[in-house]
């Protein structure tokens, strides 16, 4: 694996972090609260998106970013490419079920073109059968979050300490298997069978700046990648050159 190149900005400032595949910003606002300015690029419009975004596909833009070396404007790169191949609920019930459809998978991909940047990197993705490295994986027990939203990522060119996994309090809230269970947290994802409203996914998640279902339904909570950023800021912060 290439090694992260050392980043030269001006002391002080925030490094600038790219947000590929950024849906409406739930990892971007953990960044942004760790410390970096953020980027997003989106194939759909996100008006909801709170910082800097470029709509497109996300994959020729880093590839265009690589051409012209200004790639080397940013400190490090987070991916969150599509899920639906290779998530749970996919290769699982979807699956048994004959339901659903083909997806494409962009991890490889992803991967390919972002390790070609030299920069430190992030892929996230949910639990299934995602072709990456389990480096990290987070839970929002960990934080105390309404929801549990179990995450798997992928770190490129640097490490962070596995958090200890507090045992759930109990369900997830919802139908599961005809069966009716409360509990201390809610499905965001989907609709019906007793899953979380838009304003339950909203204060589960900490995320108060859309109420699109779909985002919602799409983000990580920004206490996951608050946790990833504050760790990926103290590695950057070794590389810092005074201007």
């Amino acid at each position: 694996m290439t090694q992260p190149t050392m980043i030269r900005r001006e002391h002080g400032r925030r490094p600038l972090l790219l947000d590929l595949f950024c849906c409406a910003g739930g990892a971007a606002m953990g960044y942004r609260r760790a410390g970096f300015d953020v980027t997003g690029v989106d194939l759909a419009p996100r008006p909801n998106y709170p910082f800097a975004f470029h709509q497109g596909d996300a994959l020729a833009f880093l590839a265009a970013l690589i051409a012209s070396g200004d790639i080397h404007r940013f400190a490090a790169v987070h991916a969150s490419p599509p899920c639906q191949a290779g998530c749970a609920l996919t290769v699982g019930t979807n699956h048994s079920q004959g339901w659903g459809r083909t997806h494409v998978d962009l991890v490889a991909p992803t991967r390919t073109l972002l390790e070609e940047t030299g920069l430190p990197y992030v892929i996230e993705q949910p639990n299934g059968r995602a072709a990456i490295r389990k480096d990290l994986w987070l839970c929002g027990e960990m934080f105390g979050l309404g929801v549990l939203r179990h995450r798997n990522f992928e770190l490129g060119g640097w490490s962070i300490e596995q958090p200890a996994h507090p045992k759930h309090r109990g369900y997830v809230r919802g139908y599961r298997h005809g069966v009716f269970r409360d509990g201390p947290y809610v499905a965001a994802y989907g609709s019906g069978g007793g899953k979380a409203t838009v304003a339950e996914m909203q204060t589960a998640m900490g995320i108060g700046w859309t109420d699109v279902r779909e985002e919602l339904t799409e983000a990580i909570p920004p206490a996951f990648s608050e946790h990833i950023g504050r760790a990926l800021h103290a590695t950057l912060r070794p590389l810092e050159v005074a201007a």
